[in-house]
């Protein structure tokens, strides 16, 4: 039961500041579960990110639905993802009663434009940490390169690739080229 309640809490602060999305939050990801709790490596969470990614909803709220299983099957699964979701229902729930009415005040756009340069800074720290852990060598840096032009094709091609496409491709490489070595 006290694992129930420290998933639950933990996440519960998560997700009171889960602002920016998953890539915004993975260096709080990473002090709260890699550094402070232990529930789980950087190499996992970072796996986390990417199955987070292909799957359906919000990639921190699926990181917390996969700790929570992994500590606790699935009450603790369900009890992480109750914990990061309590905060941002009732954020939203008060801000879509509110805002409308503010939504058009010069101090309330500036608060946005503000907490938008933050989460840039955030996702920023998050590719500057995922850089250092994935681009290993000249195999993951041209995987790199070569998966940046897929994702960009689309603004120049007609079509775009989807993400999760991108994901299980870069996947069934890495399984290609670690037989290789």
């Amino acid at each position: 039961m006290k694992t129930l309640i420290d998933l639950y809490l933990t996440f519960l602060k998560i997700g009171v500041v889960n602002f920016g999305g998953g890539y915004a939050m993975l260096p709080l990801l990473e002090r709260e579960l890699v550094e402070d709790k232990k529930w789980t490596s950087r190499e996992e969470l970072l796996d986390y990110f990417a199955i987070g990614q292909c799957t359906p909803g919000i990639i921190a709220l699926n990181v917390s639905t996969f700790i929570g299983y992994k500590q606790k099957g699935v009450l603790g699964g369900i009890t992480a993802t109750l914990g990061f979701l309590t905060c941002p229902i009732v954020i939203i729930l008060l801000i879509a009663a509110f805002l409308t009415n503010f939504a058009d005040l010069p101090i309330v756009k500036h608060a946005f434009a503000g907490i938008r340069v933050c989460v840039c800074v955030l996702i920023l720290q998050a590719v500057l940490r995922l850089w250092k852990t994935s681009i290993v060598d000249k195999i993951t840096l041209f995987m790199f390169v070569v998966i940046f032009l897929l994702a960009i094709s689309g603004k120049v091609l007609p079509v775009s690739i989807p993400p999760a496409i991108l994901v299980i491709l870069s996947g069934i490489t890495g399984i290609i080229i670690g037989k290789e070595k």
